[in-house]
This record gives C-alpha cells, sequence and structure tokens, in this order.
C-alpha cells in the first residue's frame, strides 16, 4: 500500500480480520464487569481489591506468585481506566492484528504485556533497596495492573512499521507523525502525570518495537516464518532471563517483602 492510496475505512469495521482483539476487550469488559458485580468499586477499587484479582504487587509477586505479570494485564483502576486502555486497544488492535498476522500479533500482545510488568518489578526491586537504607514512602512499591503496557506495545509496533518504507503486501497505510505524536504525549502523560505506571508503558514498547522491526525486516527475506519465529524465541528468552535476574535481585529483599506483607495482613 503506497502513501497515495490508503485503505478504506470500512476495513477496520470487519470484525472478522480482528477477532482476537474484540475478544481481548471482551474479556477485560467482562472481567471488570463481573468485578463490579462481586462489590468492587466501579470507579477506586481498594487497593486489597486489586491485589484478590490479581494486580502486581512485587513482593507478592516475587515471593511466589509471578503469575500476577500475567494476570495484571486484565485488572483494571477504575471505568476510566478500563475506557482508556479499551479504546487504544481497539485503535492500535484492528489494525495490529491482520497487519502482522493473528499469531504473531498475539505473541507480541502478551510479549509487551509481560516485559512492561517485568520492568515495572525491576524498578519497584530498585527501590526496595533504596528503602532498606532509608525510609521513604515514595519508594515502598505500588500495585500496578492495566493492560497499557500491551497496548502501548502495539503503537509501539505501529509506530516502528511506520518509519519505514511500505512492504509491498503491507495491507495498511501508517500516518508516521500521528503514531509519533500519540506516543509522545502518551510518554510525557506518564513522566509528569503522577500515577501512571510509565516503567510498564516503556518495557512494552521496547518490547513492541523490537518485535515490530523483525517482523518488518523478516519480510525482506525468503525465510519469513523462520525468522519471525525466531525473534519470537528469542523476546520470550529476553523476557524470561529478565525475570529471572529480577528474582534472583529480589531475595535479599525477602525480609523487606515479609514486613510488608505483614504490615498489610497479607499472605502467599
Amino acid at each position: 500500500m503506497t502513501e497515495t492510496t490508503p485503505p478504506q475505512i470500512t476495513q477496520k469495521l470487519q470484525i472478522q480480520i480482528w477477532w482476537f482483539t474484540a475478544l481481548l476487550i471482551a474479556i477485560n469488559v467482562g472481567l471488570f464487569g463481573w468485578q463490579i458485580l462481586s462489590g468492587v468499586n466501579i470507579t477506586d477499587p481498594s487497593p486489597m481489591d486489586a491485589i484478590t484479582w490479581g494486580a502486581d504487587f512485587t513482593p507478592l509477586t516475587f515471593s511466589g506468585q509471578p503469575e500476577r505479570l500475567f494476570s495484571s494485564m486484565f485488572f483494571h483502576f477504575g471505568l476510566i481506566h478500563l475506557m482508556l486502555n479499551m479504546w487504544a486497544l481497539y485503535i492500535f488492535g484492528s489494525v495490529a492484528e491482520p497487519l502482522f498476522g493473528r499469531r504473531y500479533y498475539i505473541a507480541l500482545y502478551f510479549l509487551a504485556g509481560l516485559m512492561g510488568s517485568v520492568l515495572s518489578s525491576y524498578l519497584s526491586i530498585r527501590d526496595g533497596y533504596e528503602l532498606l537504607q532509608h525510609f521513604d514512602p515514595k519508594l515502598l512499591p505500588h500495585i500496578s495492573a492495566g493492560a497499557s503496557g500491551a497496548v502501548m506495545g502495539l503503537g509501539s509496533a505501529l509506530t516502528t512499521v511506520s518509519l519505514f518504507p511500505p512492504l509491498p503486501q503491507q495491507r495498511f497505510w501508517l500516518d508516521k507523525k500521528s503514531l509519533l505524536l500519540i506516543m509522545g504525549i502518551n510518554l510525557a502523560f506518564g513522566f509528569t502525570v503522577s500515577g501512571i505506571n510509565n516503567a510498564a508503558h516503556i518495557g512494552g514498547m521496547i518490547m513492541g518495537a523490537l518485535l515490530a522491526g523483525s517482523w518488518y525486516f523478516s519480510h525482506k527475506t525468503e525465510n519469513r516464518v523462520i525468522l519471525q519465529i525466531i525473534a519470537l524465541v528469542l523476546a520470550s528468552l529476553l523476557t524470561l532471563g529478565f525475570y529471572v535476574y529480577c528474582n534472583e535481585l529480589s531475595t535479599g529483599l525477602n525480609s523487606l517483602w515479609n514486613e510488608i506483607l505483614r504490615q498489610n495482613q497479607l499472605s502467599f
């Protein structure tokens, strides 16, 4: 697709080409509805509710519950948080899914989300060592959740592809200026507005850019599928290796984690 012949906008409405994105949105909305019916506050969930529903809390995540790195991608802190993430997921996902191919898209989405969670945990662990030296409420581990790491990974992936000349078989024309502006605004908000887990955004963006670059250049070779599989395997190993490193790094904080859990009456 060339710059002078963008696709018809009606392509975006053909849900059969982005049904997994629609499924992700449905799962997130369905879980949110279930949480509300079970008594979770619709606008401001309590910290205990967030933890109960799988949010990422470093003292628990690195004390035997690593699944929180994944489950936290499906919990949102209120209706506005959910709506913003689901709108962004629709905008990016309905383009990224048919562009990258469903299997590659699914892997990219979850790897970006996991990398965002692990990077967020790494910064929390680093703050934990500073907390051992001197008490500062700002260094206490925060509860984090939401699909934004994975969604920002999709946005970063589309932005990365937009920087290169369109491939002959590329399905969508990507507006480089708009994508760069959107991603820049999101990063700026993350650095200036409190309560936004910018580490998760950055981690997701890094993974999204790496996998998008690999996808693009794989189309320049005859071994496209093999190179894409290699890229996904390497990305998975990178994420796993980073998690293992964080897990080892956190062992020196076991006493701190136990104290935080005791004070908050949490167990694992």
